[in-house]
């Protein structure tokens, strides 16, 4: 579209940084549309995509035909740069990669994409141990759009989001281009064209399921309850399949990331394992309850930030919710190698602090306990110098994140 705003990623900077130190491949995985291509094809001298037919004899013809394709027995004055984009489509894919970067490695530096987890879909091959980084794309977050400069650093300073881009980010949601065009009749068509392509094409390609009305069924209800925990017996009764069907089939739905789950926290790891994960979507932008839409809004930042903290080497950040036997909750616990680091209560407008934020602050330890409430206006401060349970805007707190 002519005149259309295009926004900087922080992951074009992230992937310059990781070609600039390491030897070792990126592999950038994400959801369906999240803007992988662009931003690896935009790094990239040479792009390869296995869903081109030219491209796909070429790679067939092995590693030193698409070496010679490259150019790599050229003097140059800098290091091609190849990404291969959805390479893992191919099953004897790691077979391919790591002949390619065992023999041709210290020629090029290499870009790998796909719109799965690459380390999802096990097609057999040799070990790639040591020889890639993983990265993980998300959708647009409060904080990319405030400051898409790569931190390396837990959290960063507040920044203000402007009261349109806010708006846009909350009604059209993260992905670049339902965001950057803001049209409600657009963004209803791409929203069903994703969605089929993901629980038709995608499932057809990469999973053993052959049942796809009853997965869209699923994936419908699962759309509808985003933020719900997810009781398998009841959902295998509802479409009609057993519980451990039920169990395959949202793990498909998460490898394929078309939502994720999110397991309840407890210091005994056993205990945790037995109680039922809640589910959420990966494009808050579907979800019509306003309630659920904001905690799929925030618990997309945190799994967002979670992730690329990971993945920047800061730490082993997980993310959980929390329930106790007498049904308290909080939506959600942020943990940094194992550890507490902060508690997160999702509201509207409710800005009277939750008596359970205080109880599980005292039970967990957590440094920071924020009830965050999305109708509230951006305040400059630094949320993180607050230790005892307090209520922040979640237009602060989220542009503290990634």
């Amino acid at each position: 579209m002519v005149g259309m705003k295009t926004y900087p990623r922080v992951y074009s900077e992230l992937l310059r940084e990781h070609l600039a130190d390491n030897r070792q491949m990126a592999f950038v995985s994400g959801p369906r549309q999240v803007g992988k291509t662009t931003v690896c094809r935009a790094s990239a001298s040479t792009y390869i995509n296995w869903d081109d037919q030219n491209a796909r004899d070429l790679i067939l013809r092995g590693p030193a035909d698409v070496a010679q394709f490259a150019g790599l027995q050229k003097i140059q004055a800098a290091k091609p740069i190849l990404a291969f984009d959805e390479l893992h489509r191919y099953p004897r894919w790691k077979t391919f990669l790591k002949g390619f970067f065992d023999v041709h490695g210290a020629q090029a530096q290499i870009l790998v994409t796909g719109s799965s987890r690459l380390d999802v879909f096990k097609r057999g091959g040799d070990s790639l141990m040591g020889r890639y980084f993983s990265y993980r794309m998300h959708p647009f977050s409060v904080a990319e759009l405030a400051n898409p400069s790569l931190h390396r650093e837990i959290r960063r300073a507040p920044t203000a989001l402007a009261e349109g881009e806010w708006s846009a980010l909350w009604t059209y949601g993260g992905f670049p281009e339902p965001f950057t065009r803001r049209d409600a009749l657009f963004s209803r068509r791409w929203q069903d064209l994703r969605a089929s392509q993901l629980l038709r094409e995608d499932v057809r390609e990469m999973t053993r399921i052959h049942e796809l009305d009853q997965l869209a069924s699923l994936a419908a209800y699962l759309g509808e309850h985003s933020g719900d925990q997810v009781i398998y017996a009841a959902l295998a009764r509802l479409v009609r399949i057993s519980e451990n069907t039920a169990r395959s089939w949202i793990a498909s739905l998460a490898a394929l990331q078309y939502g994720f789950l999110i397991k309840p926290w407890h210091k005994n790891i056993a205990l945790a394992i037995r109680k039922e994960p809640k589910w959420f979507l990966r494009d808050w932008a579907t979800v019509i309850d306003p309630g659920k839409r904001a905690e799929t809004f925030v618990a997309c930042h945190l799994l967002k930030a979670v992730d690329g903290w990971t993945d920047l080497g800061l730490g082993k950040f997980d993310l959980f919710y929390i329930r106790d036997k007498q049904k308290r909750e909080v939506d959600f616990l942020v943990t940094q190698d194992q550890k507490p680091m902060f508690l997160v209560e999702v509201k509207n407008s409710d800005t009277h602090l939750s008596p359970s934020l205080t109880l599980m602050q005292q039970q967990t330890q957590a440094p920071h306990a924020f009830q965050v409430v999305m109708q509230e206006p951006y305040i400059q401060a630094d949320c993180f110098r607050h230790h005892a349970p307090i209520v922040v805007p979640a237009r602060t707190l989220l542009s503290q994140l990634v």
